[in-house]
C-alpha cells in the first residue's frame, strides 16, 4: 500500500462531511470528498428556503478540515475490482478505502400527474425551483402540501404564517412519528395558522393536476400549487456499481458500517442499510454515523477490530412556523414518549437543533477526533429491530432532524 492511505467520501452532507473531517486525524490520510454542489446543504432547512425565510446554505469553508480537498463532481460508477470511481466530469479517481454518504432525495412519485404538476423539496434544487414559484403565486392562491411527516408538516406551517391558504393533505395520520398528545399540539397549532388539515386513509391522493388534487375519498382540493413531501428515495449509485442493497436501495452493510461485499467500502447516513435495519432518515442519525464510519476506516487501516454503530436517538424536532416548534422526545429507539416541548420553546429547540448540527461539524473540522455523540450506548441492532418490528421503520416517509 501507498505511504498515504487515499479515502475518498462520496456525498458531502451531514454523514460524509462529518466523515471527512474525522478521518483527518490522520496526517498520512488523504481526503477527497466528491460532491456536486459547491456548498453544504442545510437539508433540514429546506423548507425555510422555500418560504424565503433562510437560504439553507453554508459555504464548505466554514464546516470542512483543512486538508480535505473538495472536488465539485458526481460519481457515475464505483468499480470495486480496481478500487476506483468513475466521475460524471469523465475522470476518474483512486481508492484504498471508500466511503458511500450519498444521502437521499426525492422518491419518484407514482401517482398519475405528480411528476408533472408537483413540487418537491428533498433536495436544494427543488427548494430553489420551488421558491420562484411560490413568489408568483398570489397570496390568496391556494396551496396543497402532500404528505404530513415532518417536512410536510413543516412546509405546510411555513407557508400558512405568512398568509397563504394551505391544505395539508396527509394520506393518513398527521405526524406518525409523534405521540398522540405531540400530534393533539401539532393539529392545534395548524389550525391556528388557517391549514386546512385532511386526514384519515380516504385521503390518499390518486392523481395530480394541474390546479388539484384528486383524493381516494373523490374530493379534489384546488392548489394552484402542489408540493409533495410524500416520500424520500436514495441514488441507485451502489445497486449500479454490483453492491448489495435493501429495498430502498441503501447500501446494506454490517454493524461496522462496512459493505457486505467489499471490505474497503463502508456506508453511513441516509444511504446505509446497517444490517438490513437502516435507522431513521435524519442528520441526527447521519451525523453520528459519519463519525462511526470514519472511526470503522481508521481502525482497518490500523489493523483494529471496529466498534459496531450506536444509533441513539433524543426525539424530533418540528417547527410550525417561526414562532412555535416541537420537540418530541423518544426513547433510546426512536419511539415517542408522551412527553414533548412545544409553542415558542420548541422553536427555539428547533434552532437550536439546526445551529449545533453546523457546529457539530465546524467543531469537528477544527480539531477531528473531538465529535464523541457516536459513543453514547443504547442504540444497537435490538433496538432498530424494536423500532421496526413496532411500526416506526418510516425510511422512505419523510426525513428531518
Amino acid at each position: 500500500m501507498a505511504e498515504n492511505t487515499r479515502v475518498i467520501v462520496i456525498g458531502g452532507g451531514y454523514a460524509g462531511v462529518m466523515a471527512a473531517n474525522r478521518l483527518k486525524q490522520r496526517e498520512d490520510v488523504t481526503v477527497t470528498l466528491v460532491n456536486p454542489r459547491a456548498v453544504f446543504v442545510e437539508r433540514i432547512r429546506l423548507h425555510q428556503l422555500a418560504g424565503g425565510t433562510h437560504e439553507a446554505v453554508v459555504a464548505y469553508d466554514k464546516v470542512l478540515a483543512e486538508g480535505v480537498a473538495l472536488l465539485v463532481d458526481s460519481v457515475e460508477r464505483i468499480d470495486t475490482a480496481e478500487r476506483g470511481v468513475t466521475l460524471a466530469s469523465g475522470g476518474r479517481l483512486a481508492y484504498d478505502y471508500l466511503v458511500y454518504a450519498v444521502g437521499s432525495g426525492s422518491a419518484d412519485p407514482t401517482v398519475p400527474g405528480a411528476a408533472e404538476f408537483a413540487h418537491p423539496i428533498a433536495t436544494l434544487e427543488d427548494a430553489q425551483r420551488l421558491r420562484p414559484v411560490l413568489d408568483a403565486a398570489p397570496r390568496t392562491a391556494a396551496v396543497t402540501v402532500v404528505g404530513a411527516g415532518p417536512t410536510g408538516i413543516e412546509t405546510a406551517a411555513e407557508l400558512a404564517e405568512q398568509g397563504r391558504a394551505v391544505t395539508l393533505v396527509c394520506g393518513g395520520v398527521l405526524g406518525p412519528y409523534l405521540h398522540a398528545r405531540g400530534r393533539r399540539s401539532v393539529a392545534r397549532r395548524l389550525t391556528a395558522l388557517g391549514v386546512r388539515v385532511l386526514e384519515g386513509p380516504d385521503t390518499k391522493v390518486t392523481a395530480v393536476t394541474r390546479d388539484a388534487v384528486r383524493l381516494a375519498d373523490g374530493r379534489e382540493p384546488a392548489g394552484a400549487v402542489t408540493i409533495w413531501t410524500a416520500g424520500f428515495g436514495v441514488p441507485d449509485l451502489a445497486a449500479r456499481s454490483g453492491l448489495r442493497t435493501d429495498a430502498l436501495g441503501r447500501l446494506l452493510t454490517d454493524e461496522t458500517l462496512t459493505s457486505v461485499d467489499d471490505g474497503r467500502v463502508f456506508a453511513a447516513g441516509d444511504s446505509a442499510a446497517p444490517s438490513g435495519l437502516a435507522p431513521r432518515m435524519s442528520c441526527q442519525a447521519a451525523t453520528p454515523m459519519g463519525a462511526r464510519v470514519a472511526d470503522t476506516v481508521l481502525s482497518r487501516i490500523e489493523g483494529e477490530q471496529p466498534e459496531t454503530l450506536n444509533s441513539v436517538f433524543a426525539g424530533q424536532c418540528i417547527s410550525l412556523g417561526r414562532d412555535a416548534g416541537i420537540f418530541q422526545f423518544a426513547h433510546k429507539n426512536d419511539t415517542a414518549l408522551w412527553f414533548h416541548i412545544g409553542g415558542r420553546t420548541g422553536a427555539k429547540l428547533k434552532e437550536v437543533v439546526c445551529k449545533g448540527t453546523v457546529k457539530h461539524l465546524a467543531a469537528e473540522a477544527g480539531k477531528p477526533g473531538s465529535y464523541g455523540l457516536h459513543r453514547v450506548s443504547g442504540g444497537d441492532a435490538r433496538g432498530r429491530r424494536l423500532e421496526a418490528e413496532q411500526g416506526g421503520a418510516r425510511a422512505a416517509a419523510d426525513q428531518t432532524a
